[in-house]
């Protein structure tokens, strides 16, 4: 049987989730509804939340309208503020860790001891983040659809993607797909922890391997594998955190190509980019993120002609 449709959603904070919400409902508006016509989507980072999003039945405009609006808040004692260490000393040693790594192995499990040695300051935000999470979620049960959300073993660093078949609940692997290492703690599921599915690679397009036709939705767009080079474009949070050859998005789509996958890449065009601003984790970015990628995706549609009928690509 040929697979025929991948979609890949990639991390980049709360302006990625966001604008790739408005790329979908603007790709469907101009005729190409993904929330229909993909076999697999693969969800990473703020990608998991947006992949459990598209995949919950709700139709793209109404996933539109709903960033639009104020986001839900949880009740009670899950409203709380949970701890954190200040962002710019956390992406600060994250560089680091990435400078001092031999591999991309190595990195991980690097990524991962960081993650387990701020769980100390961390670990009180363990509930309440989990309550925020489910909260964005559609519906707490995993789709009937195919669906993989990306995650990495703190312990060993290893690759760890999570499915319906996998005997884990939708909301803890989403929670662990978006628990960045020194920013939230890490996520216990089944005797072990996780981390941030984006430590392996910020889009894991690798995964879509088999699929005849693959659409990779990413607010980084592989910026993250060299200091930023954007023109005169500010740098974000992102920017600078080392890839290894094979987890970076480049590479990933030239092996894709290699096995025979036609493959579309839509990131952030100089308006997406300017209104998701150098600070993707600000909520503040997230409707002027949205409103954005609506547009870009309405462009990308008629101006790529989109192709993901046939097989054959």
């Amino acid at each position: 049987m040929v697979h025929n449709v991948a979609l890949v959603l990639g991390g980049g904070g709360a302006a990625g989730n966001a604008w790739e919400i408005g790329v979908i409902a603007g790709l469907a508006d101009a005729g190409i509804d993904m929330t229909e016509a993909a076999d697999l989507v693969i969800g990473t980072s703020a990608g998991a939340t947006a992949a459990a999003q598209v995949r919950g039945g709700i139709p793209p405009a109404e996933l539109f309208a709903s960033v639009l609006s104020p986001p839900i808040q949880p009740v009670g004692r899950d409203r709380e503020r949970p701890p954190s260490l200040p962002m710019g000393t956390v992406f600060e040693r994250m560089r680091a860790i990435g400078a001092a790594a031999t591999s991309a192995a190595d990195l991980q499990r690097a990524m991962g001891a960081f993650g387990l040695e701020s769980d100390s300051i961390l670990g009180p935000g363990a509930a309440p983040r989990r309550a925020i999470v489910a909260a964005r979620l559609p519906r707490p049960e995993w789709p009937d659809r195919p669906m993989i959300v990306v995650a990495v073993n703190a312990h060993t660093g290893e690759l760890a993607a999570f499915d319906r078949e996998s005997g884990v609940d939708l909301v803890d692997a989403v929670t662990a797909s978006t628990a960045a290492p020194g920013l939230v703690p890490t996520v216990a599921i089944n005797g072990s922890r996780y981390i941030d599915g984006g430590v392996r690679s910020t889009d894991n397009a690798d995964l879509a391997s088999g699929y005849a036709n693959v659409v990779v939705v990413s607010p980084l767009g592989g910026r993250s594998q060299t200091p930023a080079e954007q023109g005169t474009d500010p740098a974000g949070q992102f920017e600078g955190l080392r890839r290894f050859p094979g987890t970076d998005l480049a590479g990933q789509v030239e092996a894709l190509h290699k096995q025979g996958s036609h493959v579309e890449v839509i990131t952030p065009d100089a308006d997406s980019r300017a209104a998701m601003g150098t600070n993707q984790m600000d909520l503040a970015t997230r409707i002027p993120a949205a409103r954005a990628g609506f547009a870009q995706g309405k462009q990308e549609a008629t101006r790529r002609g989109l192709r993901l009928a046939s097989p054959a690509g």
